[in-house]
């Protein structure tokens, strides 16, 4: 029987198929979730306020509602025995008003956390991750003294909302600093000076309330204009970096006694030094990999770990390169008879009825008996869809 105890509700033990599940978010990461647990035998609540959400069209039921709305959060918390969120914008007062009807995972005090960049760097260094040196940015009277602390080059973040390359600008000297957190609307920002890159790469693990974790294969990532493009897998890596990385990624799961699927990014630096970046307390674009490649899938571990069930094997059963379809490709209309000619490539739409430049709208997996023969895989198809 579920227990409340000090206004939230504790893990409740085994989850079984037959119970209804919950999630916040109706994007393309709530839809596959959704996907998991219906295939799974699970019922899903989906609580998103668009009336087309990707997650909301293969849901049992859709709460069309703000995300802060008491009426639908309370209908959430009836229905549903487990509620988790597809993304850690959501606001953290309505998992804490959740939280106390029904079980929620991750907690919301983790959520919050992941909401501001300087929350992240500290939790990293308090669990012994090297960071990026880096300087707070509360308003204009303190850009004269971050820059005297980093000097550049440097990146200037917000603190909050950014994601995909968005709420972060290059800066080479003190004007440049002005001029770019004047045009990011003079919020709260972090400047982080910029680091000699040799590799960018992904943690992805999962943890349940009983502290099993099970790491996937890390992910090797490459973007373009901050957008994840590729992500390949094996990630070309050296061993020992492999392993440092890990048990980075653990210390933060342990040290936040973490429940769900967690994503961890970091740099690999020219020197050798690996150096946290961020971190998703959700699954993660740089996983999707794992929906053909893998025994156990992110969707079917988030699905897991919110129920308190045994962890999935995350053994990888091929080479994967993983290609993120943004909306350009619908520019021209896309050659999906040109895609799926290829035996090796599995293709995945999220339902999305507009495409705009930047936008995901999708991703196709390419799998092949070797790493090489998936990469010339990727290089082919990408070719034939117009992409650059």
């Amino acid at each position: 029987m579920t227990q409340v105890q000090k206004g939230v509700v504790e893990p409740p033990g085994m989850i079984l198929p037959g119970a209804t599940l919950g999630v916040l978010g109706g994007g393309q990461l709530g839809r596959m979730f959704a996907l998991a647990a219906r295939v799974m035998g699970y019922g899903v609540v989906v609580l998103d306020p668009d009336p087309m959400s990707p997650a909301g069209q293969v849901a049992d039921a859709h709460l069309r509602a703000p995300y802060t709305d008491a009426v639908a959060l309370m209908r959430m918390g009836e229905l549903c025995r487990a509620v988790t969120t597809e993304f850690e914008n959501v606001p953290a007062k309505s998992l804490e008003v959740l939280a106390q009807r029904t079980y929620v995972a991750p907690a919301p005090r983790i959520v919050q956390l992941a909401q501001d960049r300087l929350h992240e760097k500290a939790c990293a260094d308090e669990f012994g991750c090297d960071t990026a040196p880096f300087a707070n940015i509360e308003d204009e009277g303190g850009l004269v003294h971050a820059w005297a602390q980093l000097s550049g080059p440097a990146l200037l973040k917000t603190r909050r909302m950014g994601y995909d390359g968005k709420g972060q600008v290059r800066v080479d000297d003190l004007d440049e600093l002005v001029s770019a957190h004047t045009a990011l609307g003079r919020v709260p920002c972090l400047l982080e000076r910029l680091l000699p890159l040799e590799r960018e790469f992904s943690v992805l693990l999962a943890r349940n309330a009983l502290g099993e974790t099970a790491f996937y294969p890390l992910a090797e990532n490459l973007h373009r204009q901050g957008i994840l493009d590729m992500s390949i897998v094996p990630a070309r890596l050296p061993d020992a970096v492999a392993e440092t990385a890990r048990h980075m990624a653990q210390r933060i799961a342990e040290g936040l006694d973490y429940v769900g699927v967690l994503a961890v990014e970091f740099f690999l630096l020219r020197d050798g030094r690996v150096v946290f970046n961020e971190m998703a307390p959700r699954p993660h674009n740089s996983g999707h990999y794992t929906l053909d490649a893998c025994v156990t899938d992110q969707f079917e571990q988030q699905v897991r770990a919110l129920c308190g069930l045994p962890l999935g094997d995350t053994r990888l059963l091929s080479p994967v390169v993983m290609v993120n379809l943004l909306g350009e490709v619908w520019a021209q209309g896309p050659r999906w008879d040109r895609l799926l000619r290829h035996a090796g490539v599995k293709l995945h739409l999220y339902g999305k009825a507009e495409p705009r430049p930047g936008r995901k709208m999708g991703h196709y997996n390419c799998l092949a008996p070797t790493l090489e023969a998936a990469l010339a895989l990727a290089g082919t198809t990408r070719a034939e869809l117009g992409i650059g």
